[in-house]
């Protein structure tokens, strides 16, 4: 089965100095239909004004991942990590025990655009962990390049649950296939562009939830940047 989740359904919140589109229910956006898909529980869309961010907030026992699209975020954290992503990053931090961070864009001319997706570990009360690592455009154009895995497999970073995150570039020459196991789920979502995917046509914000289903192929991209999540189910 395939449902398609219109980006004109997630939830929204302009504070003015953020911009956010909720793909699952968070804060003050609750939707009983849409509170997590397998340990998926979060896919923010956020945009930050110049010289604008979040202040120091705690999380527990969530994996989060931050992916910037544009502009440049720093993050600072207790144990001690401070560093600034960019375009390309992908940054995992395991807050287990309970973890404290802010991030912040320090630019005072550009807005920063990223993902932020929790992810629910398999384990709770693990030690905070936080990993970082760069994948250039050449590795995810016009194919879906594995970014976050349980083993950290083919250098991506690693995650406590067994959930793949892919991470994929295309333009209208390109395509790319992938099997899918019907015991488990897949959740793709158009960050930027649009894309034809099982022969849908899907735009900015639009996801797409697989279960029961062998196999997504991916064509037809004008300008697209998509993340596919592989997930337990």
């Amino acid at each position: 089965m395939i449902e398609l989740r219109k980006n004109t359904e997630r939830g929204h919140a302009n504070h003015g100095w953020l911009n956010s589109y909720h793909s699952f229910s968070f804060a003050e956006y609750v939707d009983p239909q849409h509170m997590h898909f397998g340990p998926l529980r979060v896919i923010n869309d956020d945009t930050i004004e110049p010289g604008t961010g979040f202040g120091t907030h705690g999380h527990q026992d969530m994996e989060i991942i931050t992916y910037v699209l544009e502009g440049e975020l720093a993050h600072k954290d207790s144990m001690g990590n401070g560093s600034v992503i960019r375009p390309g990053d992908v940054q995992r931090m395991s807050a287990g025990t309970g973890i404290r961070h802010s991030e912040f864009n320090h630019s005072q001319e550009y807005k920063t655009h990223f993902m932020q997706i929790w992810i629910v570990p398999s384990d709770k009360g693990i030690s905070p962990s936080y990993e970082e690592k760069h994948f250039p455009s050449t590795e995810k154009n016009g194919r879906l390049r594995l970014v976050a895995s349980r083993d950290g497999r083919d250098g991506s970073v690693s995650l406590h649950q067994d959930a793949n995150m892919y991470v994929g570039l295309f333009n209208i020459s390109q395509h790319a296939t992938m099997a899918l196991s019907p015991s488990r789920l897949a959740y793709l979502h158009v960050a930027r562009g649009t894309i034809d995917v099982n022969g849908q046509r899907l735009t900015t914000g639009d996801a797409l939830k697989f279960s029961d289903e062998t196999a997504l192929k991916v064509e037809n991209g004008d300008n697209a940047e998509i993340l596919l999540f592989d997930l337990p189910a």
